[in-house]
């Protein structure tokens, strides 16, 4: 994983350029902060790094730290520690956008974690909101962009509900 303090984060992109402010947000997520409006550091990590279905250098640089904070208590993270990492695969999918080589094995690595940490974090599964970036977040460890997209629109039972009456009507 790309060290917080290593020089190559500059060198990295996001959205709005240079990727040099991204450390400093990612070492707030140890705290495991909640989500929700404009508060830091989600809403900056989301608008820099997965802004508007696109992903950069960045994204995939990010995404292990996020995953690195999951796994310090998966039973405390709230649902973006899952479809952070879920929706960068997915755009990576989608766009094709390519993993920069020195970080593709730990980008990958932390992908593969994620099933487990879904499995530690299974108490919150009760909590519809969860359960979908859990779902989205196996699928898209497996390389199932669709399913994991498809998963992330299912975030309530009537939801789900609609989605079954419109496959059955």
């Amino acid at each position: 994983m790309l060290s917080l303090k290593s020089s190559r984060w500059s060198e990295l992109e996001h959205a709005y350029g240079s990727a040099a402010d991204v450390p400093r947000l990612l070492a707030q997520l140890a705290a495991l902060p909640p989500s929700g409006g404009d508060s830091e550091p989600w809403y900056p990590l989301w608008s820099a790094l997965a802004h508007q279905g696109s992903v950069f250098s960045a994204s995939f640089a990010a995404a292990p730290h996020v995953v690195a904070a999951l796994a310090s208590a998966p039973d405390r993270a709230t649902f973006d520690y899952l479809q952070f990492p879920a929706w960068v695969e997915v755009c990576r999918l989608r766009t094709g956008v390519p993993v920069p080589e020195d970080l593709a094995a730990s980008y990958f690595e932390s992908l593969a974690r994620l099933p487990s940490l879904v499995a530690a974090a299974s108490q919150q599964l009760r909590d519809p909101g969860f359960l979908a970036c859990a779902l989205s977040a196996v699928a898209a460890s497996a390389g199932q962009a669709s399913i994991a997209e498809a998963a992330l629109e299912l975030t309530s039972e009537a939801e789900a509900n609609a989605y079954l009456e419109g496959k059955f009507a």
